[in-house]
């Protein structure tokens, strides 16, 4: 391996595109030697912006291509399991955005392969992890500086959802987030879901069930609410309270800068994910490239991703099924403690 990681970059849509763009600009330590998308004209395009950089309408031949030393896949999540396991094969570092499989059985099949080689390689992208307000929030936490949590109150609204977007993806997709976040902040695992749902906002296509509330217990007797709200038409908010026995706290207000001018007050609100967790990206990648260049982990591994599947899996269930709905989780193995 050279003192540049090559990274191969799986699925150039806006996310893996965006990825790209970091490692250019942004991330030190790496460079993208090979990407691929089933988009043949679009790998093509994107590569073209890449010195040296090889395009592949197959994953296998990407993560096969000369000087790859570690593999990020952005990819829609059921093409996920197939790749990681072509890099496992390779003993390549893998960062694979969420989910890490749909289902909790792709994700075992997953840990079961890194099991055989002894060692994890793989991180999930559950980027919240890296963001400063995050961060801060997770000490206050760990240090007892509320005392026991009880509640957390989740917000996670987009201003609009993709044409594709469906009502199960709501959960999968979006909510996935807070469930890896919940377990972090709260190092408890989540017990049972229940998703409750209003009547559908007029912005959402028909047949969307959008918003929802989903409802999760933990281990450790807390409650956690995620409203989930993907066309509420204004901007991009992500928000979360603790509340303790001795104390709250909250993050993502987004309070920066308030303008008062002409008898009014206010400030912006992101429109995109990508930018208010730009900063968040950013100290994903770097640390991923650092870990990557040791054949180390550091950060959500495939026991996250598989507790996440699992969670998720429940919700769906329980949103299906109106009733609440226990998770159910393996043992935990000893490679993942």
């Amino acid at each position: 391996m050279t003192s540049t990681l090559g990274i191969a970059v799986i699925g150039t849509g806006k996310m893996g595109s965006d990825h790209v763009r970091r490692f250019g600009r942004t991330v030190g330590g790496a460079r993208v030697v090979a990407v691929a998308d089933p988009d043949g004209d679009r790998v093509k395009e994107v590569a073209a912006g890449l010195e040296g950089a090889s395009a592949h309408t197959d994953p296998a031949a990407a993560i096969a291509a000369p000087g790859v030393d570690a593999v990020l896949i952005a990819s829609p999540g059921p093409a996920h399991e197939e790749a990681i396991l072509h890099a496992l094969e390779r003993r390549l570092p893998v960062l694979c955005e969420k989910p890490l499989t749909p289902d909790p059985a792709g994700a075992l099949r997953i840990m079961e392969a890194e099991a055989r080689l002894g060692r994890r390689l793989v991180q999930v992208g559950f980027m919240r992890r890296y963001d400063a307000e995050y961060a801060r929030l997770k000490e206050l936490l760990d240090a007892g500086g509320i005392g026991r949590p009880l509640f957390l109150h989740c917000r996670h609204r987009n201003a609009s959802s993709p044409s594709f977007f469906t009502s199960e993806m709501l959960i999968s997709d979006s909510v996935v987030h807070e469930v890896d976040a919940a377990r972090w902040l709260l190092g408890q695992e989540i017990t049972a879901v229940t998703v409750l749902s209003p009547t559908p906002t007029s912005a959402a296509r028909e047949g969307l069930q959008d918003p929802r509330l989903v409802l999760m217990e933990t281990s450790g007797g807390a409650v956690v609410d995620v409203e989930i709200f993907v066309n509420c038409g204004f901007g991009y908010q992500v928000q979360c309270e603790a509340v303790g026995e001795s104390g709250s706290a909250r993050i993502g207000d987004g309070h920066a800068m308030v303008v008062q001018s002409a008898g009014r007050w206010g400030g912006e609100i992101d429109q995109d994910f990508t930018v208010r967790f730009a900063d968040a990206y950013d100290r994903q990648l770097r640390r991923w490239v650092t870990a990557a260049a040791r054949g180390l982990v550091d950060g959500p591994d495939a026991w996250d991703g598989y507790a996440a599947a699992a969670v998720s899996e429940a919700g769906l269930t329980a949103a299906r099924s109106g009733a609440r709905t226990p998770v159910e989780l393996t043992e935990r193995p000893s490679l993942y403690r």
